[in-house]
């Protein structure tokens, strides 16, 4: 079977009480969650921070109105607020179908804005963007934007929350029924077998041919260069000279790719989990593979040595005998998928790698991982379902709450030109993810034909960013996260040609506001006081 690599978004990774789950579960969102009070953050160890240098004058470079007349009713644009929320404001940005033909059909894109608390000492607007692709931002700025930023930054800013073309609330790619994506995320294909590769063709292709009936041609202009420009004409829409940005995890692909075009117009940009703009497909599968066995590694060391309670993998005798006991659990259904509390769906192997993988984004819930796994292992498949539902955003009513799932393939096949669809190739991306992630081994990505068989080319080209001309760039990496690999978010920094790394040693999926008062207060410095870490920066957990 070949289970579609992970998101790169912060995803929810603690289960709700109730529906037969354990009670003492409290819903808590990756990357969200809030830090108790102190005198202070820590420093970041490395030296004392560098005020940023004075902004240049800004020059109108190719893509905007001066260069291209054509763009002046997009950027000219006035933005009509209305109140929906006790502090939210929402209203639509309206953006061209195709860029490259700005004269023909236009879509409205939803954006929602908690304003900036102290209106006398506002700084700007701070547009965020959580990842994916395909996350919600005007969910993730939620009511308040208590989630995104600190309240320093939300006193100073506007917090602007964009949903991306194709996602969310603007004109949204939905490609598989409830039902159908169900059945999608369920079915168990062996990639390895001349069955197994025919049935994942079709079940590619009809997931293709869904997407394009939904979407048409806005199927071929969801890829990020398209959303990068789509930012900057909400940047002009909201009077603002530069654009201040907070992306997170696929957030940081959009902020560099953003920088790469309008590298004059950047202000304080955040890249928090960075993507490596230069990865390839093969490169991003085998480097998320390895992020993820090193996550689910580091879970078991903490398991062995009774940081959590009730371990369920006590009995192994080392670590890497531990790793094999996953590895069975999840073997074992694909013969024979767990049964859960709903009789209609058991847990079948993806589903079983799916609710493993959820919980690695966040060590908070990591008790939660080792009690899913101690029922997986007692003969009930219920809390690992559970969390394989909680990351596709599917509620108990079997409703889906987003189109992450779907717009996320749509984004990466324009992204990402697929590798090569052959034997060889395929057979040698088998053995690469084997070697990386041993315990997923035929879980993640190796035979899947998907991007192969899209029905729109893809659209982006990987390649280094350096945005030359660019202020400093504040890219956050996390030692230990499994979706986005430290060494990706070290890469984007040294491409930049002004990148600045704030190394968090710690485990989980990005830093800010979800892990690390050291982390917060860094990031805070540089979007409210302009104060850049120091080259070599470390904060620690």
């Amino acid at each position: 079977m070949s289970l579609a690599p992970p998101p790169y978004a912060a995803r929810p990774t603690r289960l709700a009480a109730g529906a037969g789950l354990r009670p003492r579960l409290l819903p808590v969102a990756l990357g969200v969650a809030l830090l108790a009070g102190c005198a202070g953050p820590p420093e970041p160890e490395g030296g004392p921070a560098e005020d940023l240098p004075a902004p240049g004058p800004v020059t109108q470079t190719a893509g905007e109105p001066a260069q291209d007349p054509a763009l002046a009713r997009f950027y000219d644009q006035e933005l009509a607020w209305v109140p929906c929320g006790e502090v939210l404001e929402c209203t639509t940005v309206t953006v061209p179908v195709a860029w490259a033909a700005p004269d023909g059909e236009v879509l409205e894109l939803a954006v929602s804005r908690v304003p900036a608390g102290e209106e006398d000492d506002r700084l700007g607007a701070l547009v965020v963007n959580p990842g994916g692709p395909g996350a919600s931002a005007v969910d993730w700025v939620g009511t308040d934007a208590s989630r995104v930023a600190s309240e320093d930054v939300r006193e100073r800013y506007d917090v602007v929350g964009v949903d991306p073309r194709g996602v969310g609330r603007s004109a949204p790619v939905d490609c598989l029924d409830d039902a159908a994506l169900d059945a999608y995320l369920a079915e168990d294909v062996d990639t390895t077998t001349p069955e197994g590769e025919q049935r994942a063709r079709e079940r590619a292709e009809e997931l293709g041919q869904g997407c394009l009936e939904d979407a048409g041609d806005l199927l071929g202009e969801i890829g990020t260069p398209s959303v990068a420009r789509d930012l900057d004409v909400v940047r002009a829409a909201l009077g603002e000279e530069r654009l201040h940005y907070l992306g997170a995890s696929y957030g940081t692909l959009l902020g560099a790719e953003y920088a790469r075009l309008f590298p004059q117009r950047v202000g304080r940009l955040v890249l928090d989990g960075g993507l490596d703009p230069a990865s390839s497909a093969v490169d991003v599968a085998v480097g998320q593979a390895r992020g993820l066995e090193g996550a689910l590694r580091a879970f078991v060391t903490a398991c062995l040595a009774g940081e959590l309670d009730d371990c369920p993998l006590q009995d192994a005798a080392d670590v890497d005998e531990a790793l094999g006991q996953v590895a069975d659990l999840l073997a074992a259904t694909e013969e024979d998928p767990l049964p859960t509390t709903d009789p209609e769906r058991p847990l079948t192997r993806p589903l079983a790698a799916t609710g493993v993988i959820a919980p690695l984004y966040d060590d908070s819930a990591w008790p939660d991982l080792a009690a899913a796994l101690a029922d997986a292992q007692d003969g009930d498949g219920t809390t690992l379902l559970a969390f394989a539902d909680l990351y596709a955003g599917r509620a108990p009513d079997g409703r889906y709450l987003s189109n992450l799932l779907e717009v996320f393939t749509a984004v990466n096949c324009l992204d990402y030109p697929a590798p090569p669809d052959d034997p060889g190739a395929q057979e040698a991306l088998r053995a690469q993810l084997a070697e990386a992630a041993p315990t997923f081994a035929g879980l993640l990505g190796a035979g899947d034909p998907t991007c192969s068989v899209w029905p729109v080319p893809a659209t982006r080209t990987p390649s280094p960013v350096t945005a030359a001309g660019a202020p400093p760039v504040l890219v956050v990496g996390t030692t230990g996260d499994p979706a986005t690999p430290y060494e990706w978010s070290r890469a984007l920094a040294e491409q930049l040609s002004s990148g600045r790394l704030l190394t968090f040693e710690g485990e989980g999926h990005t830093a800010y506001r979800r892990a690390s008062a050291c982390v917060d207060g860094a990031v805070d410095d540089y979007l409210v006081d302009g104060r850049l870490p120091a080259a070599g920066a470390v904060c620690r957990s």
